[in-house]
């Protein structure tokens, strides 16, 4: 049975990928994007724009501004990704972290109204329309999927300070080829282990979770892997300080592989130890999640449920306070049939990237009596909210000043804002 389910899923992803190809290769802004009465609203701005009457220039908008956007041919590129952030704590400057096709690329937005392109490092191998990057001690940590033998690239982000005649071409600090293409790295910042996930399903750990050392980040160390749990496509790994107090302390990895989510407690890195696993009803493709706060729920995106069931955009919540027995908990369906791609949660906020829909801003403070409520967006995508993929791929809330950068598949880098914060 096991066996059947792993082939099924392989095959959906399989039509997934092929499906998510065909649509990046038909939706470039030149193509087939309708244009919109209000063209010259969606062109790049370095002026802020704010949220009046439901529009950010020709953007709906619900309660954020627009504080500045770049397009894609500005970084040499024609698809964008993934996005991440960093703060250099010696300057308090503010930087995004633009992954693309051909790319990642660095943007000093530390003034929305003049932001400066700094440079990029270019893909290890090939374009691809999956990159990642991550930030751990000031160094960008960054995969590639379909990507031959990428690897991880590593760049140290302090030379950002001190770059003569921007943008330049960066040649990475540190070069990782122990493993090739990879879907995703995920960063435990207390730990300073690397996760990298989505690798070769015929590998060491048949796709699931590789074990990489950063603590000294140019000199990355192995360190095994969990296979257990089979492929993951992402994941979230903490130190754990939650309500489970059997736990307190260890290393806990939250694993989205592909029709379940896996718990595993990965502190020995020789002995990894898978705890639970949990489904649900109406599996399309277990993408992308992240625990509240305090850490009793965890929050789930399917990425292919709205195509397979025909639902509006649906968020799957789990009841995590004993990570031995997890529950299900609740279902929160959006307004749009959008797809919903990848999600973080910041204070009593549950930021989704929802592609075709843009970014929505999710109240779960009432998530405990199975309540969550929009309470603000912002649209990157005008054209439509249909169930496609096209639009925003990617949200990052953490930086200090409350700018979010936002990774758009057509028009690059947006930072959107709270409005009157």
């Amino acid at each position: 049975m096991n066996y059947l389910k792993k082939s099924i899923c392989f095959i959906k992803l399989f039509i997934f990928g092929c499906l998510l190809f065909l649509c990046t290769q038909s939706c470039e802004r030149d193509n087939n994007v309708p244009i919109l009465k209000d063209e010259a609203d969606l062109t790049e701005t370095n002026t802020s724009v704010a949220c009046e009457n439901g529009f950010a220039g020709a953007y709906p908008c619900n309660d954020y501004d627009l504080m500045m956007q770049m397009p894609l041919n500005t970084f040499g590129a024609t698809k964008g990704n993934d996005s991440w952030g960093w703060v250099d704590i010696t300057t308090n400057k503010e930087y995004a972290l633009l992954a693309t096709d051909a790319n990642v690329s660095f943007i000093d937005i530390s003034d929305t109204n003049n932001p400066i392109y700094l440079g990029h490092v270019p893909t290890a191998t090939i374009s691809t329309s999956w990159r990642d990057v991550k930030v751990y001690k000031d160094h960008a940590f960054i995969v590639a999927d379909n990507a031959g033998n990428h690897g991880m690239q590593v760049f140290d982000l302090t030379r950002l300070r001190n770059v003569a005649n921007p943008p330049e071409t960066f040649t990475p600090d540190a070069h990782f080829t122990e493993f090739g293409s990879a879907h995703n790295v995920v960063i435990n910042d207390v730990s300073g282990y690397a996760y990298i996930v989505g690798t070769n399903r015929n590998g060491t750990f048949a796709g699931g979770p590789l074990f990489i050392n950063i603590q000294n980040p140019t000199s990355p160390v192995s360190e095994g892997g969990f296979d257990e749990g089979g492929y993951s496509h992402d994941a979230q790994v903490i130190t754990y300080n939650g309500p489970d107090t059997d736990y307190t302390g260890r290393e806990i990895l939250i694993g989205s592989n592909e029709n379940e989510v896996v718990i595993a407690d990965v502190t020995n890195k020789p002995n990894p130890i898978k705890i639970s696993d949990i489904s649900y009803s109406n599996v399309g493709y277990t993408h992308q999640g992240w625990f509240t706060e305090d850490l009793n729920y965890f929050i789930l995106g399917d990425e292919t449920d709205e195509i397979d069931i025909g639902t509006n955009t649906r968020t799957i919540v789990f009841d995590f306070s004993d990570l031995d027995t997890p529950a299900y908990h609740m279902d929160y369906l959006g307004p749009s049939a959008a797809i919903d791609h990848n999600g973080y949660v910041k204070d009593n906020t549950f930021y989704q990237a929802s592609y075709s829909a843009g970014v929505r801003m999710i109240d779960i403070s009432q998530i405990a009596s199975s309540t969550m409520t929009e309470i603000g967006f912002f649209d990157t995508h005008p054209e439509n909210d249909n169930t496609g993929f096209n639009g925003a791929w990617n949200v990052y809330p953490y930086l200090p000043s409350g700018n979010i950068i936002v990774s758009d598949i057509e028009r690059g880098l947006f930072v959107i804002k709270k409005s009157d914060s």
